[in-house]
């Protein structure tokens, strides 16, 4: 991936978010010319290119303290307000996976009505084996798991700092879950009955969780398999920072 691809790729993804003015300021200085190369949208190409690359640095840029993020999905539209001091790696990973597009076009595909709805594999399956492994460290616990409470999922206990790219909510009050050592990022500040309304016919039998062992034929599928397969899950459409404080 050329220099010149990624200075568009990111000046668009900003541009999206409304989170970075500089970087469009930085594209006019060099002069990246908007059009297409090879055929392919600049953005698009630069897009993809940084999706398959977990370890650039734009992945690690530091969240604000408070911040919004706005789901459109097929039911509707949620918000979750991330609080960095709840769990600042936590909270870093999941601003920038919503801020760069990791999110769009993603499917819920575990979803148990007044338990939790979760998501977090992407649609590309070179994206997923890309991200595969990419693990955070763990944040101090903060597991109080209330309705409207969530989380990165992670591969169970005694598998410590293996937080990735999977997000759960919580459909309702789940205190058993409160002995593990969970790190809640925040709460949905709009929307709860969007996700209430998600799709939970397929229950844990498309994908289930992290630590079931069912997950792989999704990773390695992306949507065209979970879509053939699963043709009732709901998905999101676009992801966007709307708030940072």
């Amino acid at each position: 991936m050329s220099a010149r691809m990624l200075a568009v790729a990111i000046a668009l993804l900003c541009t999206a978010s409304g989170s970075c003015g500089p970087g469009i300021q930085r594209e006019r200085q060099i002069g990246i010319p908007h059009g297409r190369e090879n055929g392919v949208p600049n953005g698009q190409s630069a897009h993809a290119a940084l999706l398959l690359d977990p370890a650039h640095v734009e992945w690690t840029r530091r969240a604000p303290d408070i911040s919004r993020l706005r789901f459109e999905t097929t039911k509707g539209i949620f918000v979750l307000e991330l609080h960095r001091a709840w769990g600042a790696l936590g909270v870093d990973r999941l601003y920038n996976l919503a801020r760069l597009g990791y999110f769009n076009d993603t499917r819920f595909h575990r979803v148990r009505g007044s338990y939790i709805a979760q998501w977090g594999l992407h649609g590309d399956s070179a994206v997923n084996d890309a991200w595969k492994g990419r693990y955070l460290a763990d944040d101090p616990p903060r597991s109080r798991n209330a309705r409207g409470t969530f989380a990165f999922s992670y591969e169970g206990p005694g598998r410590e700092n293996t937080r990735n790219t999977q997000i759960y909510v919580n459909l309702a009050d789940n205190q058993r879950n409160d002995t593990e050592p969970f790190t809640i990022l925040g709460t949905v500040v709009e929307g709860m009955t969007v996700l209430d309304s998600l799709y939970s016919g397929y229950g844990e039998d498309s994908g289930s969780g992290v630590r079931q062992g069912k997950q792989g034929p999704l990773e390695r599928g992306g949507n065209a398999f979970m879509d053939r397969e699963y043709p009732k899950l709901d998905r999101t459409i676009r992801v966007t920072v709307v708030g940072r404080w």
